[in-house]
């Protein structure tokens, strides 16, 4: 089986350019590696001293920004340096504030891990959630450096509780330490023989509680929402948004809706202005228009949607109307709103946590979302005993990052 996957691996790096001609997302997965090693160089000097963060995507970099903040005072002398699998991820990160050097990891393959590590050098790395490249994480144990697993989780369908996946075990090993997100994945990692393991909690309630103590004022949101209630849709696509739209059409208490959706695309965009009754205005051209006399906010930018949570009294958030995965809960949860989704959450324990407490709802199609949004309009006594469980949630479940940076400035 590893040679089947580095038969993969090899071959996905000689026919990616190719695929990549037809494919934006893919050009700019292999555009952005072009002469990765280089830049690299010209950027890492071999006498630094480093500390190397990677996360997958956007999602496990906001966890990874609360231990980020926490390695910069534990090793104030080293160069941090975050890598990112995913273009989503790197593009929006890449001039990070927090680190010194944003990268791409290259592709798994033993050359790769091999001149990636000689010019990182890293005395310390740090994994976020589920990502495991057995060619690095092997060469990480050849060199013994310090390797830790942050906000880890494990599922039963992971390819490591497969018969076919067996082989990936050992892979684990590379690793001194795995704080993980939830005692099922402890249980998961000990039926396994790991005993250097322990739920420490997800990062991310600290990310999310820390939004708290920042300036979330945006003027151009308070001109919309004049002081009528909010609703906020972050991260929205069309299955998402196809729930909400009656809702929207046919609303007559006044209510204000912001809609981010997660997809920038002219075309998508275009289609919802067009199933859009209601007057409705964009980001891009809200100087054009009166924002207060505007029924529908269309926030076509990345960047403000943590912040635009800020304003919401209830929140709809994506991704679970369809099969494209929920997104973060935590977000809007942080501040305190009920929160809605669509149907597909079981592989997002977080939210079904929220749910079994009364703070969140999940809506098959557009008729029960017609009649959870109004309950929540209409009530307000509701709305906010619904609001103040879920604040509760996210204020209990903090202290992921104080554990992991006490296990490591102990060391």
């Amino acid at each position: 089986m590893k040679f089947l996957y580095n038969f993969a691996i090899s071959s996905a790096e000689k026919l990616l350019p190719v695929a990549a001609r037809f494919n934006q997302k893919l050009k700019s997965f292999t555009e952005g590696r072009k002469n990765l090693f280089e830049k690299l160089a010209a950027e890492v000097s071999p006498t630094d001293k480093t500390i190397w963060i990677h996360a997958a995507s956007l999602g496990e970099y906001e966890q990874a920004v609360p231990v980020l903040v926490e390695m910069r005072k534990i090793f104030p002398q080293h160069k941090i340096i975050v890598s990112f699998f995913s273009p989503s991820g790197y593009e929006v990160k890449k001039n990070s504030s927090l680190a010194d050097v944003v990268t791409y990891l290259p592709l798994d393959t033993k050359t790769n891990a091999q001149k990636f590590l000689d010019i990182v050098h890293p005395e310390l790395v740090l994994f976020v959630k589920y990502e495991f490249w057995p060619n690095f994480l092997k060469e990480l144990q050849r060199r013994k450096i310090r390797s830790l697993l942050i906000s880890g989780a494990f599922r039963e369908d992971q390819a490591f509780f497969k018969f076919y996946g067996k082989w990936l075990r050992k892979y684990l090993k590379s690793f001194e330490f795995f704080f993980l997100q939830n005692k099922e994945s402890l249980k998961l990692l000990e039926g396994m023989g790991f005993i250097n393991a322990r739920v420490s909690g997800d990062t991310r309630y600290d990310r999310v509680y820390s939004q708290l103590s920042q300036d979330n004022r945006l003027d151009f949101i308070e001109e919309f929402v004049d002081g009528r209630l909010c609703v906020v849709a972050g991260s929205t696509w069309p299955e998402d948004e196809e729930l909400l739209l009656d809702l929207i059409n046919n609303d007559k208490t006044g209510t204000k809706f912001i809609i981010a959706p997660h997809a920038l695309k002219v075309e998508k965009l275009k289609q919802l202005q067009e199933k859009l009754h209601v007057p409705w205005v964009l980001y891009s051209k809200k100087d054009k228009k009166q924002l207060q006399e505007q029924k529908v906010f269309i926030i076509d930018t990345i960047g403000l949607l943590t912040r635009i949570y800020s304003y919401a009294d209830i929140a709809y958030v994506g991704g679970a109307a369809g099969e494209t995965g929920l997104h973060n809960v935590l977000e809007p949860a942080a501040f305190g709103v009920p929160i809605v989704i669509g149907k597909n959450f079981s592989k997002f324990p977080e939210a079904g946590e929220i749910q079994s407490l009364g703070g969140l709802f999940s809506v098959k199609n557009s008729s029960e979302a017609q009649e959870v949004f109004d309950k929540l309009i209409s009530d307000k006594q509701f709305r906010n005993s619904r609001g103040s469980v879920v604040a509760e949630f996210v204020e209990n479940n903090r202290g992921a990052t104080k554990r992991i940076a006490k296990y490591i400035s102990d060391k």
